[in-house]
């Protein structure tokens, strides 16, 4: 599917909808407040406005998410979305270019906000509905479709795929096979499309068929494994659908999704509005880049307190799990003696004597942590996040609670939640406590709670409180 293509046509439609309803209001202004019909003409004004509007009209249709998931939009919303965010374009304007017009009465400034936001929201919403609209028509006549892999044998699987396979209008599943949970197969099922493997091969067959989308039909048996499977399909960029019957394991992770009339729940995607992630991203890259630029003199005399205090490197370098299950290299300054762990991995204690004198001042204080603001500019990591860890601790804290592998949805912090309720861990127990503060975090991730958490780690860095 050309994802890219599809995009394009939006962002071309946005370009010249913006470029058009800029010179059409132009005009308006010209003949409804300056000075009527008796001369049309293009100001410096309007040439400065026609270069650079097309792009802010663009960026704050990238922030509110338009141009993500591109094929699966629903024109009420569509419409509705354009509404609001035309609106609210349509008011930053007016004040910075509008406000300062010469008019004889006031009601003049209500008329051209209105003529401002028309012209705007008409221009931008008949392409996007004709664009909308194609694409629809090509996903219900099979032209476009979602390579979809059920998971689920028995006869609700079968029940699931007769339903979105033979609605006149087609749902654009393209049924790549489907997955087995159990040994026990529905052989109408297996007559329809290929039986690609069992639970333990989920991960291979969606890389293999290029698996956009997936549908949890399982019985009620076998609600057991309905953890499991979602543990697997957790840093997986899928659209992932349940049948009803399984409402009741995932409450509060789901949105109802009905296709054609068949009750489909959808497990929610993103955990932040794509308003936010985008936000959040934003103030990851500008927060980071200041404290590497302003936070210079302390680097170097961080860096100066390592050399003269303990021989061997100023940083400190090792692999950690990210986003999607990803790995990378964390940096830190050194606050333990070299060769710390050439025994193996072992987490740190208060008076652990690898830990050297100045190491201690860098932990309780946060500051070897600083250099992770690169982590951060570059897109390994965030400000705020559950803590990395590596993946020798993974394995033994996943053990205990499988749900640790929810944290792969977002990016790894600098600081958390967790990391000012417990600070530095000692014990896989420790960790399993922390992973407690990461889920709660996950399931109320906001811009302003982050704002709370950076606060808190400040007080904290100034108290020299850390743990």
């Amino acid at each position: 599917m050309d994802t890219l293509n599809q995009k394009l046509k939006y962002i071309f439609s946005d370009y010249f909808a913006s470029i058009f309803a800029w010179t059409i209001f132009s005009f308006f202004r010209q003949i409804y407040i300056i000075n009527g019909f008796k001369t049309l003409y293009f100001t410096q004004k309007y040439w400065l406005a026609i270069a650079v509007l097309p792009f802010f009209w663009l960026f704050l249709h990238y922030v509110s998410g338009y141009y993500k998931d591109i094929y699966r939009k629903s024109r009420h919303s569509e419409f509705w979305h354009t509404f609001f965010v035309i609106l609210i374009g349509c008011i930053v304007l007016f004040f910075l270019l509008v406000l300062d017009d010469y008019i004889p009465d006031y009601k003049y400034f209500y008329i051209s906000f209105t003529a401002l936001f028309s012209f705007h929201l008409v221009l931008t919403y008949l392409p996007r509905l004709f664009i909308t609209s194609l694409t629809h028509r090509k996903i219900r006549s099979g032209k476009i479709g979602f390579n979809t892999l059920i998971i689920g044998s028995n006869k609700n699987a079968y029940k699931y795929f007769l339903l979105l396979n033979e609605k006149p209008k087609l749902s654009g599943n393209n049924f790549v096979g489907f997955i087995s949970v159990q040994k026990k197969i529905y052989k109408k099922l297996k007559k329809e499309i290929p039986h690609l493997g069992h639970l333990k091969d989920l991960i291979n067959v969606i890389i293999k068929y290029k698996v956009e989308e997936i549908i949890i039909a399982i019985e009620h048996d076998e609600k057991v494994l309905l953890q499991k499977i979602l543990i697997k399909l957790t840093y997986q960029d899928l659209r992932i659908k349940a049948t009803s019957n399984v409402y009741e394991v995932i409450t509060g992770l789901v949105k109802i999704s009905s296709i054609y009339g068949i009750p489909l729940m959808e497990l929610r995607k993103n955990l932040l509005p794509t308003w936010e992630e985008t936000l959040k991203r934003g103030m990851d890259f500008i927060i980071s880049l200041f404290a590497l630029i302003f936070l210079l003199p302390v680097y170097i005399f961080v860096a100066l307190g390592i050399v003269f205090t303990s021989r061997g490197p100023i940083f400190y370098s090792h692999e950690r799990i990210g986003l999607h299950g990803k790995p990378f290299n964390i940096y830190k300054f050194r606050s333990m003696v070299v060769d710390a762990e050439k025994n193996g991995p072992k987490l740190s204690s208060n008076n652990d004597p690898r830990i050297t004198k100045f190491g201690k001042f860098l932990r309780k204080t946060r500051l070897d942590e600083i250099p992770q603001f690169y982590n951060v500019l570059i897109g390994d990591m965030s400000l705020v996040g559950p803590r990395p860890e590596r993946l020798f601790y993974i394995k033994q804290i996943a053990e205990r609670n499988p749900l640790y592998y929810r944290i792969y949805k977002v990016r790894p912090g600098i600081t958390s939640w967790s990391s000012i309720k417990i600070g530095y861990t000692e014990t896989i127990e420790q960790m399993n406590k922390r992973l407690h503060y990461d889920l709660i975090y996950l399931e109320n991730m906001s811009i302003l709670l982050d704002i709370k958490i950076l606060l808190h780690t400040i007080l904290t860095v100034l108290k020299g409180e850390g743990k």
